[in-house]
């Protein structure tokens, strides 16, 4: 598999968005279910446990991750079916991102936007939530789950470009 990255940047007053778009012939309550029941979850990210709402912090498992480590996500938002904003702290520093859902006639947009504080390492960065959104679409579809190794490196010099796009 190919895939071809939809990632785009946008520069912002607090920094950079990273935004990653799929489509779904599907209401938008159906993609809001996919993402956030932690049974759905489990099939292209990691399941969660925890009680899920504004300002509580819910455990993550990331199965696709190498040693699958259990994460702490705070959910700063929830707007059901429309937003979901959620941040977390790692090695690697910290994470704000939001998911958005937008419906029209029984197609629903999803837009992953990454708040980045820095554009560096978007080359690793950007792949990743490709590679994850692809997980998403194929456990919806009950296809086989994509391989991390078709999305990284080929993909990094499409996000690393879009740092010196103006």
């Amino acid at each position: 598999m190919t895939p071809i990255p939809t990632g785009r940047l946008f520069r912002t007053d607090a920094g950079s968005d990273l935004v990653i778009t799929r489509t779904f012939r599907a209401l938008a309550d159906d993609v809001w279910a996919g993402l956030t029941e932690p049974e759905r979850t489990a099939r292209w990210f990691g399941p969660w446990e925890g009680e899920g709402g504004p300002g509580r912090t819910v455990k993550v498992r990331m199965v696709f991750e190498e040693q699958a480590p259990w994460v702490e996500v705070r959910v700063d938002a929830c707007d059901p079916p429309r937003r979901l904003a959620l941040s977390m702290v790692d090695d690697a520093g910290t994470w704000r991102m939001e998911l958005l859902l937008s419906e029209v006639d029984g197609v629903t947009e999803l837009r992953l936007v990454h708040h980045l504080d820095t554009e560096e390492g978007i080359g690793e960065v950007g792949p990743g939530w490709e590679y994850y959104l692809d997980m998403f679409v194929a456990s919806r579809a009950g296809t086989p789950l994509p391989a991390f190794d078709d999305y990284y490196p080929s993909l990094k010099p499409h996000f690393e470009s879009l740092t010196t796009e103006g």
